[in-house]
């Protein structure tokens, strides 16, 4: 059975594809992707037995992220791939299978729905979400000279841990194959003056722990930086407007920067 058709079974034909892509309008070396942009469930879901209130939580999408990465995508005028489903359906940044793929419980709250699942029913989330919207990643770059891309991650990180320790970062930069472009960016955000950047933080970024970057950055010895903001910083529209100026301004100066280093 063809993904296709798994998908029609698993999402109704009036349903959404499970990315939206945002055209590059100029010939830009930026490829953004969107991993947790969206908190949108699959009709046959229902509410995964989640009460209204917890969708409004990180556990559903990163908070603030999908405005921000519009605001750049508009301001760079490059690509921007958004994966438009919640991270409780399916969590498009982990491999198929992994643990916390389709998470039975997340940062305490039971989601019924995705517990006692079959090998069936998680096959169906993996290739009608998972699979499609990590394919139209690939279409994308398969038509790009590679030596002349930089893959963007974009995330958002609450502000504290379970336990309530703060998170001082307002940025972190993650990376595993690709610590030299991380380093550069941190130089021009600390740059700024004013910012505590995380180094590996809040997150180590690892192909145990994360999917997007490895897999399509990573295995292709790819330039990638994975970027999170904190969301108190970008849950309203003026956080959202100057955390993405500043990146708008700061990305083309990155990569600048990064091909005098080659």
């Amino acid at each position: 059975m063809s993904q296709q058709n798994e998908a029609g079974r698993f999402l109704g034909e009036d349903e959404s594809r499970p990315y939206h892509v945002h055209q590059a309008v100029v010939d830009s070396p930026f490829v953004m992707i969107s991993d947790h942009a969206g908190r949108m469930v699959p009709e046959k879901l229902g509410d995964l037995g989640l009460p209204r209130d917890e969708w409004d939580r990180h556990i559903a999408y990163d908070i603030g992220i999908q405005e921000v990465g519009r605001h750049l995508q508009q301001a760079l005028g490059c690509l921007l791939v958004e994966q438009v489903y919640s991270r409780l359906v399916i969590d498009c940044n982990r491999a198929a299978g992994h643990p916390t793929s389709i998470p039975p419980v997340s940062d305490g709250a039971p989601v019924q729905g995705n517990q006692g699942l079959s090998a069936a029913e998680r096959q169906q989330r993996e290739d009608a979400i998972l699979h499609a919207y990590h394919d139209e990643i690939e279409r994308h770059l398969a038509r790009r000279k590679l030596d002349e891309t930089l893959f963007v991650s974009l995330h958002s990180f609450t502000p504290a841990m379970q336990d309530g320790q703060a998170r001082p970062w307002h940025i972190g930069l993650l990376h595993d194959h690709d610590p030299h472009s991380a380093r550069l960016m941190r130089e021009l955000l600390e740059d700024e003056g004013d910012l505590c950047v995380g180094d590996n933080q809040p997150y180590v970024l690892n192909v145990q722990n994360e999917y997007s970057v490895p897999y399509h950055a990573g295995r292709r010895n790819l330039p990638a930086l994975e970027i999170e903001i904190r969301q108190d910083l970008i849950s309203d529209e003026a956080g959202q407007r100057l955390w993405a100026e500043r990146l708008a301004r700061l990305l083309p100066l990155f990569w600048e920067k990064r091909k005098d280093h080659m």
